[in-house]
């Protein structure tokens, strides 16, 4: 080894510690200067942020000033992903992004590619910390007004203003690649065809001129300064910041090769003969090359971003005003909460609203993903966005602007869109080292080549190193996951399924036990008329009309059930005479000159008729879960009815698709066993948890998670919160409401169990997804890197041109932008057929569960997991917080479902506050 050899290695070595240092050394810290209570600093965004590393204090609102001085869509969103707040960078403006360290940590903030990170350093508060103001995540954008030297006067930005500037930019950068991949390609072309031709035919086929050094200068220099520019600002600017990105280890390559070639071109004899040779066709090549690739991602991720632009299009340009008797045509902008709104057949619904009057069907499948129109009429209310079907509403405006269910979930898909999902963490562990490795192993395979390589060492080592430089792709580990987590919570969106971030996006696919709370989840939450038994020849019209004529006047919700279900069979209840409510038991009137009795048991048994024929039917009804009506009329038995909380359509087929995908469901409830078991039946659940009180429901839970389980608890948001907190994922189902939204990690709006299959089987297509991305990654660059550094050319003669390297690199950040793209044409599969579990449920009640329970007879003890208490008096079971009435006693707090209950229980409340009151309750029946 002679003493040059002995000079580059010792070189090159020391080159290495110093970017080892240069890139990984100590860092200085911007600190933010306090100004009016706030934490002010200024980020200058180009090629990276400067500074990178901020200090603030926690407690303290901080407000960081975003100078985007370039343009391009790495740049163009900044990211806090812990933080859970993503922000547009426009192009040459000034964006503020105010957010509230409430507690300390470094917290890491990136651009939307995941290539430019910084990190904001959060120190603990001396003394009590204050709550911050509300405002967190919100952004203000102004122009660039540092020529005037002005402050930044920014207005608020709304999502459709970021996305409109999002897409203009994205449209003048893919016009700016157009032309400068044109440029490349016809300047390329002809020195790129002299090269080829003269390798493969000899110089005979090329004309000399062509092959003249002065004239591939004349054409690659252009290519180089022109076409490559946004390439060598980025990938210079970059490395001024103490980092290093796809572009810089591209600039590094194309700059050492065109740097060498004109070497070769101006001063040859400062080289020997053997070893002056150009390489303006690669840099030609590898820069066009590089620019198409990145014109194709541009038009790709065109796509990946088409759910916040849907959800925009949705919303109406315009509403039909009636002010003080007008009806006029306003910008939906200009509606005010309380607006008296026309909505005509076919027109979009401008705001969420209640209908004031008129009946139509309303398609919602753009906000809910149900297919079918739900029928609205007066009392209902309706989302902004949907579609009226064929009838005429009147609608008053309850929520407008940024407050819709619309602007919600723009708001919540762009909250997950800024968040970091738990895999991505090996994608971040690399990517940090990975362009600082790759410099250090282009530099060693250099000085390797050079020092042991065959003549002419020197252009064996510059080609090798340069190949290295530019195979090598950080670009496709730094998309690998955003992107994914993009389209799919966009997917779940446009079906009405909103998730909260990455992180609960990915947990769904692990899991393999599901809870479902009964009423409300299963079951529809509501009691309606589900049987009608007529007995003793008494017609079953006739038998309706009765009942509903002698329960028209009764408030009981088990009446009201009644009333209601005999109107929507089309039939009107006549006037009832000498109505009475016998408390506890049910009612007596005359109706149509027949006495009639509807109630329990010991209601006809108290006037001597004889309930046998009917004790049967009613033993059979309470079986399948359902609370028979027993009827009298003129004295003699007429018949039974049952009033139930009917299954929902489809959660039997649910239930068989998440057995289908091999997921156990358990049904978790505060009612009593033989009910439970018989839901269960009716749907196929083989676990229950049965007389679960409310504040146990979380402990049930943790009970699962020690068996080993990942837990999905699916309940309604509201009353559920402590379980769906405690479970790995919570899934809000039906509701929609903003309690619903902020209490779990996924909600399903449509309130259709069967968006519990649809979030899973989306769960796990994104992350089969991400999977192919980091594999395509990971192995591309395992296998790339060292094929170009040369470990095959001493076996047999193997040698990657540095051409062939930047075609391989465009095509592998290109293949995850693609790969990424499949997820916007995923569909969920229809529910399969329901199916009945195959053996009866496994019931375990609450003295299953603690043998030595002593709360029998307490009024929490009467707790129904879902949320809903017993009436001590007629045992019907009522939602604590919307109960009619309630007495506090020395024994606890009573729910009432009627002032008729009430006054009941304040006339003898030593019968229903006994220890032995639970049983008397669930002899007295439904009344």
């Amino acid at each position: 080894m002679g003493a040059l050899d002995v000079a580059v290695v010792v070189a090159s070595a020391v080159l290495i510690g110093a970017l080892a240092r240069y890139f990984f050394g100590p860092r200085r810290a911007g600190a933010a200067r306090l100004e009016d209570g706030v934490q002010r600093v200024e980020v200058t965004v180009r090629g990276g942020y400067s500074p990178d590393l901020i200090k603030v204090r926690q407690g303290t609102p901080v407000e960081m000033v975003f100078d985007r001085q370039e343009a391009g869509e790495c740049t163009a969103r900044v990211v806090f992903p812990d933080l859970r707040i993503g922000a547009g960078l426009p192009a040459h403006m000034r964006t503020t992004v105010r957010l509230n360290p409430d507690r300390p940590g470094a917290f890491g903030f990136t651009c939307g590619m995941n290539m430019i990170q910084g990190t904001l350093l959060v120190e603990p508060a001396e003394g009590p910390v204050r709550p911050a103001p509300d405002g967190d995540g919100t952004t203000t954008t102004a122009p660039d007004v540092r020529a005037s030297g002005g402050p930044s006067q920014g207005v608020e930005r709304t999502a459709a203003e970021t996305e409109a500037a999002d897409a203009a930019e994205r449209r003048a950068e893919i016009k700016d690649l157009t032309r400068r991949v044109a440029v490349g390609a016809v300047l390329t072309a002809p020195v790129l065809f002299a090269v080829m031709a003269h390798e493969l035919f000899g110089a005979d086929w090329v004309p000399g001129w062509m092959l003249n050094h002065w004239f591939q200068l004349a054409l690659i220099a252009p290519v180089m300064f022109y076409t490559g520019w946004p390439v060598h600002v980025t990938g210079w600017l970059t490395l001024r910041h103490r980092a290093a990105d796809m572009n810089s280890l591209i600039t590094l390559g194309t700059s050492a090769a065109f740097g060498y070639s004109l070497i070769v071109t101006l001063a040859p004899g400062l080289l020997p003969e053997e070893v002056r040779e150009v390489y303006y066709e690669a840099v030609g090549v590898i820069l066009t090359l590089i620019l198409l690739g990145r014109l194709l991602e541009a038009r790709a991720k065109a796509g990946t971003g088409e759910a916040i632009r849907a959800l925009l299009g949705l919303q109406a340009r315009t509403a039909r005003v009636v002010r003080d008797g007008t009806e006029s045509e306003i910008p939906v902008e200009d509606v005010v909460v309380g607006d008296r709104l026309v909505i005509r057949p076919g027109e979009k619904i401008p705001v969420d609203a209640e209908v004031l009057s008129g009946s139509s069907g309303v398609d919602e499948s753009m906000v809910t993903g149900e297919p079918m129109p739900a029928t609205k009429r007066a009392g209902d209310t309706v989302i902004g966005a949907t579609v009226n079907g064929t009838g005429s509403l009147r609608v008053r405006a309850a929520k407008v602007g940024a407050d819709t269910m619309l602007a919600r979930i723009v708001r919540l898909v762009q909250q997950a869109q800024a968040s970091k999902a738990p895999i991505q963490r090996l994608a971040d562990a690399v990517s940090a080292y990975f362009v600082p490795a790759v410099i250090a192993v282009a530099i060693a395979t250099f000085a390797v080549w050079f020092t042991l390589g065959p003549s002419p060492a020197l252009t064996l080592a510059l080609v090798s190193a340069v190949a290295v430089l530019i195979i090598a792709c950080p670009c496709a580990l730094g998309l690998a996951t955003p992107l994914s987590v993009m389209v799919g919570t966009g997917k779940g969106a446009r079906a009405g399924i909103l998730i909260r971030s990455a992180e609960a996006l990915e947990t769904a696919h692990k899991l393999d036990t599901v809870v479902l709370d009964k009423t409300g989840t299963v079951t529809a939450g509501t009691p309606v008329l589900t049987d009608v038994h007529p007995l003793g020849g008494v017609d079953e019209t006739r038998l309706l009309r009765l009942v509903a004529g002698a329960e028209a006047d009764s408030e009981h919700p088990l009446a009201q059930a009644i009333v209601a279900g005999v109107r929507d069979r089309g039939l009107r209840p006549p006037a009832a005479t000498g109505f009475d409510s016998v408390t506890g038991k049910g009612v007596q009137a005359t109706v149509d000159g027949h006495p009639v009795l509807v109630g329990t048991a010991r209601l006809l048994g108290d006037v001597g008729i004889d309930t046998t024929g009917l004790t049967p039917v009613a033993e059979a009804l309470s079986g399948e879960g359902k609370t028979p009506v027993l009827v009298a009329v003129d004295g003699r038995p007429a018949g039974v009815l049952a009033v139930a909380d009917t299954v929902k359509e489809d959660s039997a087929a649910a239930v068989a698709a998440l057995r289908d995908l091999g997921i156990d469901v358990v049904m978790l409830t505060g009612d009593n066993a033989r009910t439970a078991a018989a839901i269960a039946a009716q749907v196929g659940v083989a676990r229950v948890l049965a007389e679960v009180l409310p504040e146990h429901k979380a402990d049930e839970i943790r009970r699962l998670q020690a068996e080993g389980r990942t837990v999905g608890m699916v309940g309604d948001g509201i009353n559920d919160a402590p379980a769906l907190a405690a479970a790995d994922v919570g899934l809000a189902i039906g509701t929609g409401t903003d309690v619903a939204i902020e209490a779990a990690d996924i909600t399903l709006i449509s309130g259709s169990l069967g968006g519990v299959v649809t979030a899973i089987r989306l769960s796990r297509a994104t992350m089969r997804n991400i999977r192919q991305n980091l594999f395509f990654a990971l192995l591309y660059n395992a296998v790339g890197i060292p094929l170009a550094a040369g470990v095959l050319y001493p076996l047999w003669g193997i040698r990657l041109s540095p051409i062939i390297a930047a075609a391989a690199m465009a095509l592998s950040s290109l293949s995850v932008v693609t790969n990424a793209s499949r997820l916007r044409r995923w569909h969920p599969p229809s529910l399969p057929t329901a199916r009945p579990a195959r053996a009866q449920p496994q019931v375990e009640s609450a003295a299953d569960r603690a043998p030595d329970d002593s709360s029998h007879g307490h009024p929490e003890a009467q707790g129904d997991g879902d949320g809903t208490v017993a009436d001590p008096v007629c045992g019907m079971r009522t939602a604590a917080a919307t109960a009619a009435a309630h007495r506090r006693t020395e024994q606890g707090t009573y729910y009432f479902c009627s002032a008729h209950c009430a006054a009941a229980f304040d006339a003898e409340p030593g019968r229903y506050t006994a220890p032995a009151a639970g049983h008397a309750r669930k002899e007295s029946g439904p009344r």
